[in-house]
C-alpha cells in the first residue's frame, strides 16, 4: 500500500502523468520517498524550452533510452521535475507551468510555494 502523500497545498497528492508513466517511482505520482535525492516533486507539464534548458544541464528528457524503459519527452506531456531543477529554469526564466495537487510538499523544502503558485495550472 502506498504511502500517504501530501501536496504542496496539503491536500491528498493527486496523479500527475501516466502516459507516460512519471515519478520517481514510475507510478504516475510525484512523490518522494527516502530514496529520492533529486526529489522529483514538481507536476509540471513540459516545453521545448524547458526541454532545452534541461538538455543543456545535462539532463536530456527528450531523447529515448530504450534500454532505461525511458520513452523521452515532449512539449505539453507532464512529468515530475526535480524540485532543484525547476528552481533554475525558474531563475533563467524558462520554467515550465506546474500542477500544485500533484506536486508533492517535499518541493517545499526546496521551492517556496509563493513562486510556484504564478506557474499554476490548477488554481483558478
Amino acid at each position: 500500500m502506498l504511502e500517504t502523500r501530501r501536496n504542496v497545498l496539503g491536500t491528498s497528492l493527486e496523479a500527475c502523468c501516466s502516459d507516460p508513466v512519471t515519478g520517481f517511482y514510475r507510478d504516475g505520482y510525484c512523490r518522494v520517498g527516502a530514496d529520492d535525492a533529486g526529489v522529483h516533486a514538481v507536476c509540471a507539464t513540459l516545453t521545448d524550452e524547458f526541454l532545452s534548458f534541461s538538455a543543456g544541464r545535462g539532463n536530456d528528457l527528450s531523447t529515448p533510452r530504450p534500454a532505461l524503459g525511458f520513452p523521452g519527452l515532449s512539449a505539453g506531456e507532464q512529468w515530475c521535475l526535480c524540485a532543484a531543477r525547476w528552481l533554475e529554469a525558474h531563475e533563467a526564466g524558462c520554467a515550465p507551468r506546474v500542477r500544485l495537487l500533484a506536486s508533492d510538499e517535499a518541493a517545499l523544502e526546496v521551492v517556496a510555494l509563493e513562486t510556484l503558485k504564478p506557474y499554476a495550472l490548477d488554481l483558478s
